[in-house]
């Protein structure tokens, strides 16, 4: 069906649900190359700026905000596009379309046995990301729900390489009660990749948990706490891991017609061509190919 035929919230629907099928690091040219198929600037500026916004909360998208870094979640939402950072004390706004910052101000914090809690767990979260992550980032929230205070702390380290055809992210998020003596921590870790070198491969994998852990005192909580991410977040990666194995061992090999040679190598389609003998048969006009070699380049 032609865009042309579609009523203007159908456009807007196919806009949205397009936009926020990119994978990390590609919202900007999936919006790119939207623009050209829509040609409508009003229209894909409203809509990439609504739905650049979902995408960064979705993977939480790293910025550096008064020298720190600071992710984009639904948590530190407060709405009609605005942030706020609990470390630097400030809100802004972000435009995911410009990668720019835009009216930063000053936003307080109310000072409690919560807060002193979120700068002890910031600060072993921060201890185990750089051990762990080559260019990770960590930051840990307050949110009261229901008249109670959680902490919910956010990790995201991700490698673009659009220039090698490849991208990948790194996310867990972790949400627990501020409570005396017991605590039940909820995380999720989810990991997403997409490679686009000769073959278009989507990647998306999470795990859903939930841990308990023993309360004594602030900074026994936020040592048990780094010690528990990085016990599950070890034992993710490690199935993680053994599954891409079976799956390029054994459930690729029954799937496929038949097994594929495997030479971590490309093919050079030219020479291939080239040496390809191809005679024009000059009355029924169909290409006959030397059956050896064919034959050879089948197999």
């Amino acid at each position: 069906m032609s865009l042309s035929v579609l009523s203007r919230k159908e456009k807007e629907r196919v806009i949205q649900r397009l936009l926020m099928q990119a994978p990390p690091g590609e919202f900007v040219n999936m919006f790119d190359n939207l623009c050209l198929l829509i040609r409508d600037e009003k229209l894909m500026h409203q809509q990439g700026e609504c739905a650049g916004h979902r995408h960064c909360q979705k993977y939480c998208v790293p910025l550096c905000l008064d020298g720190n870094p600071v992710l984009l979640t639904h948590h530190n939402v407060l709405g009609d596009s605005w942030y706020f950072d609990c470390q630097s004390k400030l809100s802004f706004k972000f435009d995911l379309l410009q990668n720019q910052l835009r009216d930063i101000r000053s936003h307080g914090i109310i000072r409690n046995e919560t807060e002193y809690l979120r700068t002890v767990v910031l600060c072993a979260l921060r201890l185990y990301t750089s051990d762990h992550y080559p260019a990770g980032h960590c930051n840990v929230l307050r949110k009261t729900l229901r008249g109670r205070e959680f902490l919910l702390a956010c990790i995201e380290d991700h490698s673009y390489g659009a220039g090698q055809c490849w991208n990948g992210v790194w996310v867990s998020k972790w949400l627990f009660q501020v409570n005396p003596f017991l605590t039940q921590v909820s995380g999720r870790i989810f990991v997403q990749a997409h490679f686009f070198r000769c073959v278009n491969l989507h990647l998306e994998i999470s795990k859903d948990l939930k841990e308990s852990l023993e309360v004594v005192n602030q900074a026994q909580l936020a040592l048990s706490f780094a010690r528990l991410v990085e016990e599950q977040e070890n034992l993710f990666q490690t199935a993680v891991l053994d599954e891409l194995q079976e799956l390029s061992q054994e459930t690729l090999k029954r799937v496929l017609r038949r097994d594929l040679p495997v030479t971590r190598t490309l093919i050079d389609w030219q020479r291939i061509i080239s040496d390809l003998k191809l005679v024009m048969y000059p009355k029924l006009g169909y290409v006959i190919y030397s059956r050896s070699m064919l034959c050879n380049w089948i197999i």
